[in-house]
């Protein structure tokens, strides 16, 4: 009573089959396998291309611009 024979669920199968069709039961298979690769070729190449420090930010600014501030020159009078 709690455990499916193989009858039963080849029934279900038969059902699965009836309502949705061969063809898109086979774009949902085809799909759900390129998603799974893609998520195992990520997760591969993403620790393999993980940068050790974030990239610095690089200044546009001029020195002599008077809107530039130098936090480390500037003091609390």
């Amino acid at each position: 009573m709690g455990s499916f024979s193989i009858w039963h669920w080849l029934i279900v199968l038969v059902v699965v089959i009836a309502i949705f069709g061969t063809k898109k039961l086979r774009n949902v298979g085809s799909d759900l396998g390129a998603a799974v690769k893609g998520f195992k070729d990520g997760m591969k190449d993403g620790s393999a291309d993980a940068p050790a420090a974030p990239p610095q930010q690089v200044g546009t600014t001029k020195a002599g611009d008077p809107n530039t501030v130098d936090v480390d020159a500037k003091t609390k009078s």
